[in-house]
């Protein structure tokens, strides 16, 4: 893939204030794309946009009015959609609060669609586009205590085949990418706070909680992800669509 693949593209990445939302912007702006990095955190998303040569963009994704705001379609045009944004509770069904389990869904379900709407009539327009959402093998598989993330992911899955299905034959695809664990600040979390709750070091967190299932073990690097992102967006793509496509050390292949 050369490095001017994606010029002229104008890409907007959810989540892009770090983590795999950061190295995607990274890796579409080395192809030439012009990111818009929309983030909550509004210094972190300057930050990583001036790093790529972009724009920031800032919303709560869990609000749709914030998300109307943002003028998707009027004021601002995308070819490209990286949806990534998420977050993660930990808690047995009977003791999730249902105020987080919507915020939850609101934030990694709802605001996708949300966003997917403001933007498809443009690239139907356009006669290109490319919508990739970042999943997880949580869209695959199920983990007890998980219950809002499993939802979301899950549905994340359906509703990227529904927008595949309707774009057929209009230039505009739409993927899923389902890592398994990533080396991200959200993950790096979740180990901490397991070795404190189970009374263990954080290796044992690594190779005996979280990657137990995964044959190869070692955490996924956000880069690993960016490049699949940056192939699903790339040429001879034309008729990828409506897939998902697992990079989760094996999980899934047992």
């Amino acid at each position: 893939m050369s490095l001017d693949d994606l010029r002229d593209k104008v890409v907007v990445v959810t989540g892009g204030a770090s983590g795999i939302g950061r190295a995607v912007s990274q890796r579409l702006a080395a192809q030439g794309a012009r990111v818009l990095v929309l983030d909550l955190d509004e210094a972190g998303a300057a930050e990583v946009a001036a790093d790529v040569g972009g724009e920031p963009l800032t919303a709560d994704l869990s609000d749709g009015a914030s998300i109307d705001a943002l003028g998707l379609g009027r004021d601002v045009h995308a070819d490209i959609l990286v949806n990534n944004a998420g977050v993660q509770h930990v808690a047995p069904v009977p003791e999730f609060d249902p105020e987080r389990f919507g915020f939850i869904q609101r934030l990694m379900l709802e605001a996708p669609f949300r966003l997917a709407r403001g933007l498809l009539p443009g690239m139907y327009d356009r006669g290109w586009g490319r919508l990739v959402h970042v999943s997880s093998v949580h869209g695959h598989r199920a983990s007890p205590y998980k219950s809002a993330y499993v939802a979301a992911k899950h549905g994340l899955e359906g509703l990227s085949k529904v927008i595949a299905l309707e774009a057929a034959g209009t230039g505009v695809t739409s993927n899923t990418v389902c890592p398994g664990y990533v080396r991200t600040p959200l993950v790096e979390g979740q180990i901490a706070d397991q070795a404190r709750s189970h009374g263990i070091d954080e290796d044992e967190v690594l190779d005996d909680v979280l990657l137990a299932r995964t044959p190869v073990k070692r955490l996924v690097e956000p880069a690993e992800v960016a490049d699949l992102v940056a192939f699903l967006c790339g040429p001879g793509t034309d008729s990828v669509t409506g897939s998902s496509f697992l990079m989760d050390g094996g999980w899934t292949a047992q």
